[in-house]
């Protein structure tokens, strides 16, 4: 039966003949991984059918099966994280799929300078991501009592009649609100460039809205930094120092790792 190959990750050679490769079951839930060996690197797969997988199917399923694709995709990620305790691994995005061997092998030939840098980059360092909240409300407290433009603001129009003061009002309270935006930016802008300093490499990634959270605060800052390892309690430290400083006027940082490098591989 033919059948299509489902790509995880990349391990160095090194690393996969190193050890045995422990038992997981494949994308299907029935399959087994199994490695391919390419010289210096080694890719982690399962095969597929080729008619049930297909890239309609897929997409059909992705599209209109909910359930489907959150089994999958957390079947994707629990797989990496596991491997990434055994093995410095490249991970691929959710549904990396190849037609056969030939493929995937043609593919990381043509990557291959650049797997090998990304496997040297990898090497002694840790994905971490920091995540950060604010509770606008109390923030915004903050902003209106201490913004010296806000307050003057209020001074100037003490002296106007009651209707005009209305409509003032009205403009000082947007103004607050943009004022609460640029603090928000400010901080965590701020705080970003100082735990850089920790940090090989950094990004900012997407915010991600209350529906996917479920929390009733704002994500106002997405992060990921790529850490020496012997850096990690550092950064550590220094976040919870940061969240400290800042819990006052609203602010709440989540920090979580190590993770897969999914945001630092240079293969895809």
């Amino acid at each position: 039966m033919a059948h299509l190959i489902y790509l995880y990750g990349l391990i160095p050679t090194t690393e996969a003949t190193g050890k045995s490769f422990p038992s997981f079951k494949g994308f299907d839930g029935e399959s087994e991984l199994y490695t391919i060996q390419l010289n210096n690197i080694t890719a982690v797969v399962c095969n597929l059918d080729s008619k049930e997988y297909s890239a309609e199917n897929i997409k059909e399923k992705i599209d209109s099966d909910m359930e489907w694709l959150q089994d999958k995709a957390f079947h994707h990620h629990e797989t990496l994280v596991a491997l990434y305790k055994e093995y410095t691994i490249i991970p691929l995005k959710f549904c990396t799929i190849y037609k056969n061997e030939q493929s995937l092998q043609g593919k990381i030939e043509a990557s291959k300078s650049k797997i090998e840098q990304t496997f040297k980059t990898l090497e002694g360092n840790e994905e971490w991501n920091l995540k950060i909240y604010c509770d606008d409300e109390k923030l915004k407290q903050d902003v209106s009592k201490n913004n010296t433009e806000i307050e003057a603001k209020r001074k100037e129009i003490s002296f106007l009649t009651p209707g005009r003061q209305f409509f003032e009002k009205k403009k000082i309270d947007e103004l607050i609100e943009s004022e609460l935006e640029n603090e928000k930016n400010r901080v965590c802008e701020g705080l970003h460039e100082k735990l850089k300093t920790f940090a090989i490499q950094a990004e900012v990634k997407r915010n991600w809205s209350k529906d996917v959270t479920g929390l009733k605060e704002n994500m106002t800052w997405n992060s990921v930094f790529l850490l020496p390892v012997y850096k990690v309690d550092s950064y550590l430290e220094e976040v919870k120092r940061l969240e400290e400083e800042l819990r006052e006027t609203g602010w709440r940082f989540e920090a979580s790792g190590p993770w897969p490098a999914y945001h630092f591989s240079s293969f895809s």
